[in-house]
């Protein structure tokens, strides 16, 4: 036998109680009744809750409790004039019948020298199981209180109106509920790994969005820079043509002036001479001399234009470059937003096209983001004004245009009509449908290649046209509550949806 590891002395002049610690080393040979008793029942189910010794002359009541019968009786006779059962409190109006199974089982376990010995008044049991007020064994479990207590504390003020069980039930259910907290806990910390796991991912997505942008940026940003430089050699150019052309006609005016210089001057130095002269050889060459000096020659002038209009190089200057710039970049009215888009999406690098692919891509389940339906939303919202956008959809066999509100559901796969948040017209098997519920079968005169997108958020309109001749394909007459978005959904791989550029000019603004 092993050493007892606590013991406790108990009062109310009752006997002892001796727990077994170790009843696996008996002999195989002591098969009777006894041995079958003690082995089945230890001696803490074949002890009476009441006066907790072995059951003498046991007795049991309706609610299959068992107790001692004089221990029974001195209960209802001293305590409230009532027949209840100690343990469970229920009402017993019939007599309690005794219960010759268990009294043979308590005698076979005394005879095998297991039952209580006198031996001072003491009971050895583990730490924690006798109560540390009356010092009675803990065997029921109060519900209220959730806390182990003996028989007298189950007849005391504190817990007289309360629920009670055996313990050995009360194990069972707190277990119960200790594995079910178990699971719950193991649930969460499955969902925070799932979610660590996803924050992981974000992180490496961010870094690879990063880089995107910056290499994209740079690309514009270059193309930008080579337009400017470009746009600068060449102004450089026409510059310095101008300088070289009216420069040379000037200096081809100072040739033709200095031959005309010349002819002056000498005209000058033989008048010069002749006037110096004396008598009558003046007359002699005065004829000549005046008929040189009174030859027909222009005044010089400074030709018109002749020096560089600056006005119209610097004059605006920004604004004349940036009205050619236009020429060379485009508008895009919606952009695709890569944040909503489901997985199995394949946007430009421009974020001006959309098409359906097999592979998906390892990408972070954000909130914004559409999974497992191959959606995906502008960057543009709206509220209010008029808003207009052309979609080629060319010969795309499966694709959804319109718009969506914000609070549609993102993470379930539903149907593009009004009543779950969808305004759109969309072709499936050759057909074209509106998206309103019931569906509306539509049956333009030609299949359109693009889809003109007209949102009236005042009129509570969402229309949609044919530019190619300006057919009115369908009409939505909602009310425009909350922001919506606009909204594709593609299901062919072949031919992309892409978003066709507006024209745009610069204008200046006149008054009059």
């Amino acid at each position: 036998m092993r050493p007892r590891p606590f013991s406790v002395t108990l009062h109310h002049n009752r006997k002892q109680e001796v727990l077994a610690s170790d009843k696996s080393q008996d002999s195989e040979q002591n098969r009777g009744v006894g041995m079958a008793g003690r082995l089945a029942l230890p001696e803490f189910d074949l002890s009476c809750s009441i006066c907790c010794e072995i059951f003498r002359d046991p007795v049991v009541l309706k609610c299959s409790h068992s107790f001692c019968a004089p221990c029974l009786q001195r209960y209802w006779t001293q305590g409230p004039q009532r027949r209840d059962c100690p343990l469970c409190r229920s009402q017993s109006v019939d007599d309690p019948v005794p219960s010759l199974t268990l009294r043979n089982l308590c005698e076979a376990f005394i005879q095998e020298g297991e039952g209580p010995e006198e031996t001072g008044g003491e009971l050895h049991c583990e730490p924690g199981e006798m109560c540390p007020l009356h010092g009675e064994r803990l065997k029921l479990y109060c519900v209220p209180d959730e806390e182990p207590i003996c028989v007298v504390c189950h007849t005391s003020r504190k817990h007289k109106q309360h629920d009670c069980c055996p313990v050995g039930e009360a194990v069972v259910l707190v277990k119960a509920k200790m594995k079910s907290a178990l699971n719950s806990m193991m649930e969460k910390r499955g969902a925070f790994d799932k979610m660590k796991k996803n924050y992981e991912d974000t992180v490496e997505c961010i870094q690879v969005q990063a880089r995107f942008v910056e290499r994209r940026t740079r690309e514009e940003f270059e193309k930008l820079h080579s337009f400017l430089d470009t746009e600068e050699e060449a102004r450089m150019e026409e510059l310095k043509r101008e300088e070289e052309q009216k420069s040379r006609a000037l200096r081809q005016k100072i040739e033709e002036m200095a031959g005309d210089i010349a002819s002056v001057s000498e005209s000058i130095r033989v008048l010069e001479e002749e006037i110096a002269l004396q008598g009558i050889s003046v007359l002699h060459k005065c004829k000549t001399s005046l008929a040189r000096a009174s030859s027909p020659m222009e005044d010089p002038v400074m030709p018109a234009g002749a020096l560089i209009d600056v006005a119209s190089y610097l004059g605006s200057l920004n604004f004349h470059v940036w009205e050619k710039m236009l020429q060379t970049v485009k508008f895009n009215p919606v952009t695709l937003d890569p944040n909503t888009a489901a997985p199995w999406l394949v946007l430009s690098e421009d974020l001006a096209s959309v098409c359906d692919s097999d592979e998906k891509r390892k990408l972070p389940d954000n909130p914004e983001r559409f999974d497992p339906d191959t959606g995906v939303l502008g960057r543009e919202s709206f509220t209010s004004g008029k808003h207009a956008w052309v979609v080629n959809v060319g010969q795309n066999t499966a694709w959804v245009v319109g718009v969506a509100k914000e609070s549609v559901r993102r993470k379930e796969k539903v149907s593009s009509v009004l009543k779950n948040g969808y305004l759109g017209v969309y072709f499936y098997h050759k057909m074209y449908f509106a998206g309103t519920s019931p569906l509306t079968r539509l049956n333009p005169k030609r299949n359109p290649q693009r889809i003109r997108v007209q949102v009236d958020c005042e009129k509570g309109r969402v229309s949609f046209y044919d530019p190619h001749d300006n057919t009115h394909i369908y009409t939505f007459k909602h009310a425009v509550t909350e922001r919506v978005f606009p909204y594709f959904w593609v299901g062919c791989q072949q031919c992309p949806l892409t978003l066709e550029p507006l024209e745009v000019s610069v204008k200046a603004v006149e008054y009059f």
